[in-house]
């Protein structure tokens, strides 16, 4: 399978995910605040060890095979994980999104409904994640895919319950929750792709594009979603599930690669 092919359908996989978490909201189950921050909490304990053992350290290989040991392979992490970095940061700043607590940031976002700005603040998440599955499944390490695409998947399913329970309680009907929830993961995949293109036609842009991504990752935990699963003082509930979720990518990192 050509490697675009490839990144399209786990990225598609993985997004889909998003659909399984959002799917209680059609029988209408709501989960308790520290138990949403919970579920939030885990999403991010996810994402912080995708970010280091199945994006940074992989890179890291890649880099001494590309260039040799030396000084050459940390500074392009430190570069590539800057870049993501500010590539969030900017969009973040640029873009009009509403937060589920903190409500809304950015330019004049008068126009523009409240349920776009919930739907841009998901793409915000969403972009890195596509990015990440898609280089890896393009770089053609089929043990490292099944991982990444694995923990990205299971954070995919907390995070698409608190969109589609935000909707619902703002007054969405059940059925319209689920649909935007569901479709807010289909951003992943257009990451996948133009990760997988980008590294088929370039290989030298993997350990880059697996450092960018993780950068951004990293900021979406620190500045996203910590923030919100402390605001409403169950933080306790979410750093357990944070620790929870890092372990658990972790142990499939491990077993899998």
């Amino acid at each position: 399978m050509e490697g675009w092919l490839m990144a399209l359908t786990v990225s598609a996989m993985s997004g889909g995910m998003t659909a399984v978490g959002a799917a209680p909201v059609l029988i209408g189950w709501r989960p308790s605040d520290r138990n949403t921050n919970a579920l939030l909490g885990f999403a991010a304990g996810v994402m912080l060890a995708a970010a280091f053992f199945s994006l940074i350290v992989p890179a890291l290989d890649i880099a001494e095979t590309q260039f040799g040991e030396g000084i050459i392979p940390p500074a392009i992490a430190v570069a590539g994980i800057l870049l993501g970095t500010l590539l969030i940061a900017g969009i973040d700043r640029a873009v009009p999104h509403e937060h589920f607590v903190k409500g809304v940031e950015g330019p004049a976002a008068e126009r523009i409904s409240r349920l776009w700005l919930f739907i841009i603040a998901i793409t915000i998440h969403n972009i890195p994640e596509g990015l990440a599955v898609g280089i890896t499944a393009a770089g053609g390490d089929y043990d490292a895919t099944v991982a990444i695409a694995s923990g990205i998947g299971l954070q995919n399913v907390p995070e698409g319950l608190a969109v589609g329970l935000a909707l619902l309680a703002i007054g969405y009907s059940r059925w319209h929750s689920f649909m935007v929830a569901a479709l807010t993961g289909a951003v992943e995949p257009l990451g996948g792709v133009v990760g997988g293109w980008f590294v088929g036609i370039a290989e030298w842009f993997l350990p880059w594009g697996l450092l960018i991504s993780a950068g951004a990752m990293i900021y979406v935990i620190s500045h996203e979603i910590i923030p919100e699963t402390h605001r409403e003082g169950h933080h306790s509930r979410a750093s357990i599930g944070l620790m929870l979720g890092l372990v658990v990518m972790l142990f499939l990192d491990v077993w899998l690669g």
